[in-house]
């Protein structure tokens, strides 16, 4: 896949929207999902093939910067949203990129209404499969229309939050054993 092909990925709401209902429309299945997707990791590349079998194509609507400060706090994101969009789109497994500023995807899910909506499994109720819609109110908008919820198990010990934590740990070791070259890291 070269640039430009990456490019042709990334749309505006409001073309997407009709992207996908011209799709589904023609009997695909859109399968949507969205978040953060702050420094790439297995963990997510995971999610999203196994998101993307569950359907005809993958939507993914990614978190604004702004919106990524709400939810995650100061200094985040790492990568800024145009970057992590263009990542994300050189991906094979996802069909669409959209950038959405509200804290959730709400609002952008009920214009697109794909089939399926997928999210992680610490999404979940405790002790169920299940999602918990006090801390995923997508899933009722989803419901609401007649959409399939769908929730993908997480993968242990492979997040962006744990992924900082290590490069933290490794700068404070590697600046106490070589005071003069932290900044390498």
């Amino acid at each position: 896949m070269n640039e430009l092909s990456s490019q042709l990925k990334l749309m505006p709401r409001s073309l997407l929207a009709e992207e996908v209902h011209a799709r589904q429309y023609a009997g695909e299945r859109g399968v949507f999902t969205n978040g953060c997707f702050d420094l790439l990791h297995l963990g997510h590349v995971r999610y999203l093939q196994e998101a993307r079998n569950l359907g005809d194509f993958l939507v993914l609507g990614l978190n604004s910067d702004e919106s990524t400060r709400i939810l995650k706090g100061p200094g985040r994101p790492l990568v800024p949203e145009n970057e992590r969009a263009e990542i994300l789109a050189a991906l094979t497994c996802i069909d669409y990129v959209t950038i959405f500023s509200e804290k959730t995807a709400s609002s952008l899910i009920e214009l697109v209404k794909p089939a399926i909506y997928v999210k992680g499994g610490d999404y979940a109720g405790a002790g169920s499969d299940t999602p918990d819609t006090s801390r995923l109110p997508e899933a009722k908008v989803v419901q609401a229309y007649g959409g399939s919820v769908r929730l993908i198990p997480y993968l242990p010990h492979h997040s962006t939050t744990e992924l900082i934590a290590k490069i933290k740990k490794l700068q404070y070791q590697f600046g106490q054993s070589d005071k003069g070259s932290a900044g390498a890291l």
